[in-house]
């Protein structure tokens, strides 16, 4: 019997890009649900009642939940082009950075896009600080995972699409050459990799989506 695969997802979510891109790498067929979260179908708060949120994974019938918790799920159940290392030890700090990349990094990353002036400038050095972890992480690496995407760079892969994004529309350098040039390098080799580039949203939308999404805080900071 034919596997049943089924991805609810947004047009331009990076949580539901790092399912998009596993699926791709691992050579499956699935069925896209895009959701409009202002409008949730049905069939999204069934199988994500607790959160309601998107990426939702449907494995013949089942749900799974949570990004990083999908591209465990992907890679324990296809075993094809593995996306974690296979050493116990390794796997655990995989596990220890993604969640270092969602808990620091992003929200560090979102204190500076949606501040301006004085409270921008004290935002920007925590930012830096996550950010210098990443780089000493990719020393000797092309990848974070080594030589071939894995599962630290999808979970980082929101970095290498969007940070470009935020930094046009704040018109300030957050990583740059000099001061990250692992990260740097490594955005541009994750980015213009195929399988990843086929699928990133359109980014005259992303622009606009986001310069959407900063103004409600600016005007609160006003």
């Amino acid at each position: 019997m034919a596997e049943e695969l089924k991805l609810f997802r947004t047009w331009s979510s990076p949580y539901s890009l790092r399912v998009v891109h596993a699926l791709k790498i691992k050579g499956l067929k699935y069925e896209t649900i895009l959701e409009d979260l202002k409008n949730k179908s049905a069939s999204l708060l069934e199988y994500n009642p607790t959160y309601k949120k998107v990426p939702v994974l449907v494995h013949n019938g089942k749900p799974i939940c949570e990004s990083l918790l999908i591209l465990e799920y992907i890679d324990e159940t296809w075993k094809q082009h593995p996306l974690f290392p296979q050493d116990p030890y390794q796997k655990a700090m995989a596990r220890f950075w993604a969640k270092f990349g969602d808990d620091k990094v992003l929200p560090s990353i979102w204190s500076v896009f949606i501040s301006q002036g004085k409270e921008q400038e004290e935002a920007i050095a925590p930012a830096a600080g996550n950010l210098k972890f990443l780089e000493d992480l990719l020393k000797g690496k092309k990848f974070f995972g080594g030589e071939t995407i894995g599962y630290l760079d999808l979970a980082f892969g929101w970095m290498a699409n969007l940070i470009s994004i935020l930094e046009e529309i704040i018109d300030l350098k957050l990583i740059d050459p000099e001061n990250f040039p692992l990260l740097s390098a490594w955005m541009n080799s994750f980015s213009d990799d195929p399988v990843i580039k086929e699928f990133w949203p359109p980014r005259d939308k992303m622009v606009e989506k986001f310069k959407a999404m900063r103004e409600p805080y600016l005007q609160r900071t006003a």
